[in-house]
């Protein structure tokens, strides 16, 4: 939009008797909360669907009641405004970001013009895993009516359960069936009995791989012959394997196809999960362990199975390296947070492809109520390993679960802290791989006395360092009072008469807490040296570049 459009389109808004579901002012004249910034983005977003418009506006900078203009400072530089685009994308449904931020001024005064996309069809949008609508003027949950409504925009068929005519039980592997028959038997052993008079086809019916005896895509998928992948063209059935050293130089790969309730085992098979041997940190840790959790590979693989989107004819692809295994597949992550599957233990509310997932759920290979992925995440913690690391950006999931201890000090944190809850792990993950904290995170952890540190130079507490016998690196982590390092510079100068700034540096570098690069520890001591000058207890006899100093 123009300049002239934006202005014409804020004095429509501002006309309004009212706010609507699709139009928000809010004052922020100085700050505004960023939870509740993503709380009205899902909610608008989410309205704009259910109205039929192309998207919605929140309006920063002008008053709610009268619509008078009264300029807002948020974000006041145009990189943090842009930075927003990518914050909001990483607690919504498909990464939706704003369509644009518009920056305007009227009658002198800053107003910012958020442009909201409308959800996408069949897909309420939600933030940080909940879904939100308007009430009125008010925020409020999206509730089931509306969720139905959206949901009802998307009646078309599962892709996973279209009857493919052409195809006979000729078309299914012998293999396949009998392992899937094996699975069945484990998961309802009530049925075991029964299962002894069942048919091949009453059997696919009852797994529900079937329907009326008639072969689905999803029989295919799971149970056909190598050579009747042409039924799905031009969906794939495979699964590929990359072996890639650290420079990602590719050393081997293999391709499986159908039947692949088959192909999961093979993938499994090329992957080396040979033992990790953790570094000697007395009788806390074991001498030796697989470098992956067997579950955690099956159950990756087989969620890549259950949720590809099959309409973007794209492969399945596992990536192992050196020590973590990367999984990907097309198609957005639905449930749109992993925080929500994996703390609320919250069952999917949407699936891509629900025929083929409860199917894969009647054969063992998948755990629908969303408890596998939380499964794989209390098994890297039963390790000490990191979490799992989700990508759910570019409309594809990747999923890297890493084969060893990243950070000692974390794996001791965990060892001795059995109490911590797993959002809390969660968290504590973030600050071994140096992930920024939200503010929510932040307060909590330093609140527990787990980090202590500077944003984002977050670091082991003292309550954590005392348990885990880290006290010395607690204490090279604290910084010392400031006089102690005035005191050490006077001192040394009474003793050496003067100095250069590279031989103050020298003094100080090594006390400095180990959390300051270097470019924070120059910063530091620049303002130590500047602190004596204006109290007139030191001066420069040198010059700017090359600075010498004295006692004064």
């Amino acid at each position: 939009m123009t300049e002239e459009q934006l202005h014409a389109v804020l004095e429509n808004l501002c006309n309004l008797t009212a706010e609507n579901e699709v139009v928000e002012f809010k004052e922020a004249s100085k700050n505004y909360d960023f939870s509740k910034l993503g709380k009205y983005f899902s909610a608008l977003s989410n309205e704009a669907n259910l109205k039929g418009k192309a998207f919605s506006w929140l309006i920063f900078g002008v008053e709610d009641k009268k619509h008078s203009i009264v300029g807002s400072q948020f974000r006041i530089h145009r990189k943090d405004l842009d930075s927003l685009k990518g914050e909001i994308a990483k607690k919504t449904t498909n990464a939706i970001s704003f369509i644009e931020i518009h920056e305007i001024f009227k009658s002198n005064s800053r107003v910012l013009m958020f442009q909201i996309p409308a959800a996408p069809k069949g897909i309420p949008v939600a933030f940080d895993g909940h879904y939100y609508a308007r009430e009125g003027e008010e925020l409020a949950p999206l509730n089931i009516e509306k969720i139905e409504r959206i949901r009802a925009q998307s009646i078309k068929e599962d892709w996973s359960a279209v009857i493919v005519t052409e195809a006979s039980i000729e078309d299914l592997d012998d293999d396949a069936i009998a392992l899937a028959r094996k699975n069945y038997k484990n998961k309802f052993p009530e049925n075991a009995e029964d299962m002894e008079g069942w048919n091949t086809i009453t059997f696919l019916n009852k797994a529900k791989v079937t329907i009326k005896g008639k072969i689905t895509r999803t029989a295919l998928i799971l149970l056909g012959k190598d050579e009747s992948e042409h039924f799905l063209n031009p969906a794939e059935g495979k699964i590929r394997w990359k072996l890639i050293d650290n420079n990602g130089i590719d050393i081997d790969y293999d391709i499986f196809g159908l039947p692949l309730i088959l192909s999961v085992e093979k993938v499994f098979a090329k992957i080396r999960n040979i033992k990790y041997r953790y570094m000697q940190e007395g009788t806390i840790f074991p001498a030796e362990v697989a470098k992956y959790e067997p579950f955690s590979i099956r159950e990756a693989i087989n969620n890549c199975i259950a949720h590809q989107d099959y309409t973007k004819n794209a492969r399945i692809n596992v990536i192992e390296m050196d020590d973590q295994l990367i999984f990907t597949n097309q198609g957005s992550f639905i449930p749109g947070s992993v925080e929500k599957v994996v703390i609320e233990d919250a069952p999917e509310e949407f699936y891509r492809n629900r025929f083929l997932a409860t199917a894969m759920f009647n054969l063992k290979m998948v755990d629908t109520a969303g408890g596998g992925i939380k499964k794989i995440f209390n098994y890297q913690r039963a390790r000490y390993f990191p979490m799992p690391d989700y990508d759910l950006s570019e409309e594809k999931v990747k999923v890297v679960i890493s084969g060893k201890i990243l950070d000692m000090d974390y794996a001791r944190l965990l060892a001795n802290h059995k109490e911590l809850t797993l959002e809390e792990i969660m968290m504590l993950d973030k600050v071994q791989k140096k992930i920024p904290l939200t503010s929510f995170e932040e307060k909590l952890l330093k609140n527990k006395k787990l980090i202590e540190g500077r944003k984002p130079n977050f670091f082991i507490g003292l309550k954590v360092a005392e348990k885990t016998g880290e006290k010395a690196a607690y204490t090279k982590n604290k910084a010392f009072n400031k006089q102690y390092y005035l005191d050490l510079i006077i001192k040394a100068l009474k003793q050496h008469k003067i100095l250069s700034r590279k031989e103050i540096d020298d003094l100080l570098w090594n006390k400095l807490p180990d959390w300051m690069n270097d470019n924070q520890k120059k910063n530091k001591v620049g303002n130590l040296l500047s602190e004596l000058r204006k109290e007139d207890k030191i001066h420069n006899i040198g010059n700017f570049k090359d600075s010498k100093w004295e006692l004064s």
